[in-house]
């Protein structure tokens, strides 16, 4: 099979952790006999320094050209007072838009070689297998008007957030069809402030619609404050979360402490696009950001980012047995106390972002040829 993606490393860490990604992909490619093709574009800051924006026209046509997209990250601080049409992150509100992907699924586990990694204790964190579906191309980040202005009561501003019947239930549905597919509880939670705003009242109404369709699954609805709560006091709890886009923004960083650290979660952004082989286009990202105080010490945790190609895998092409090949691996290599600084404790062994990236790979060698 030929595996084409459009790599966009972006900034910062971005960079490593991608590299090591694409080391674990070309193997995986040799052991099943698949091709890898990858075409590499500028995104983000790096774009913005080369081109004078944070994505090209033909960067997005490289994509569209593509089966899928591997993203590293976006954001550097010499940016955070630039014009908003300066800004790095606006690459990724364009990738989403232009390409339809609604969906942002970001599973959260709780290994139990890492349920000391985390400040929850152990107890509290046993059985945390969830999924949180996040609404990727509404609400505030995409509505107008958004602007900063000055008056004659000085400077202001306004953010609008919009959600439609449509939108809400494409992404609903698509929760419960997880939660079907899952061997979890069988359970949606939808994540909303129904007490509050308008958006959420219509949200909380469809997502019982939607659940009246669905009556092998369960359906409870939270507020958000709520849910943050829960998302510490009792995670276990959680089958699938699905929400709106700035609430699950918040809420899939904090559920990353779940699991030990931000350096161990991917993300898949997916639409409606299909592929010749009957897979989803999609972009696939691990969550966390650009981490500039870290950037090129070579102490990455490049995880989050091999474990996209899981995702990428079962999503995309569809290649399940490849794609539990590569998770298999990373929880092997954390059973054997290997870890990144981000996760080390006394009684493991530290590595780098690429002796991280080469004890996947060994790993995977070995599990292909067994």
């Amino acid at each position: 099979m030929l595996l084409k993606l459009a790599v966009l490393p972006g900034d910062g860490i971005g960079q490593e952790v991608t590299t090591e990604a694409l080391k674990v992909l070309q193997v995986i490619a040799q052991e099943f006999g698949h091709t890898l093709e990858t075409e590499h574009g500028l995104v983000g800051g790096a774009a913005l320094d080369a081109q004078g924006v944070p994505i090209s026209d033909a960067t997005m046509q490289m994509c569209k050209d593509s089966d899928g997209i591997l993203f590293g990250a976006v954001g550097l601080p010499k940016f955070d007072n630039a014009p908003m049409d300066k800004r790095p992150e606006l690459a990724l509100f364009r990738l989403r838009k232009g390409f339809e992907l609604y969906a942002n699924l970001r599973p959260v586990k709780n290994l139990p070689a890492l349920q000391n990694a985390s400040n929850l204790k152990p107890e509290v964190l046993a059985g945390v297998d969830m999924v949180v579906v996040r609404e990727l191309t509404g609400g505030l980040y995409f509505g107008k008007p958004s602007e900063r202005y000055t008056d004659a009561e000085g400077r202001k501003a306004i953010d609008t957030l919009p959600y439609s019947e449509i939108e809400i239930a494409r992404i609903v549905r698509l929760a419960f069809e997880l939660a079907r597919q899952r061997n979890g509880k069988k359970r949606v939670t939808s994540v909303d402030k129904a007490n509050v705003l308008n958006t959420s009242r219509l949200w909380r109404e469809v997502a019982t619609e939607i659940g009246k369709e669905n009556p092998d699954i369960e359906l409870d609805h939270l507020l958000v404050d709520s849910a943050a709560m829960n998302l510490i006091r009792k995670p276990a709890a959680f089958d699938v979360l699905v929400t709106e886009n700035m609430f699950g923004d918040i809420l899939t960083d904090e559920a990353s402490m779940l699991a030990g650290s931000m350096g161990l979660l991917p993300s898949a952004s997916l639409g409606t696009t299909r592929n010749s082989y009957g897979g989803q286009f999609g972009m696939y990202e691990p969550i966390h950001g650009t981490a500039p105080d870290i950037t090129g010490q070579g102490i990455a945790n490049p995880l989050a980012a091999i474990a996209c190609l899981g995702m990428l895998l079962r999503s995309t092409y569809l290649l399940e047995k490849e794609a539990s090949v590569i998770e298999t691996a990373i929880e092997q290599a954390l059973n054997e106390g290997l870890r990144t600084p981000d996760l080390y404790q006394p009684g493991t062994t530290k590595l780098g972002t690429t002796e991280m990236g080469n004890a996947i790979v060994e790993r995977v060698r070995v599990a292909v040829t067994k």
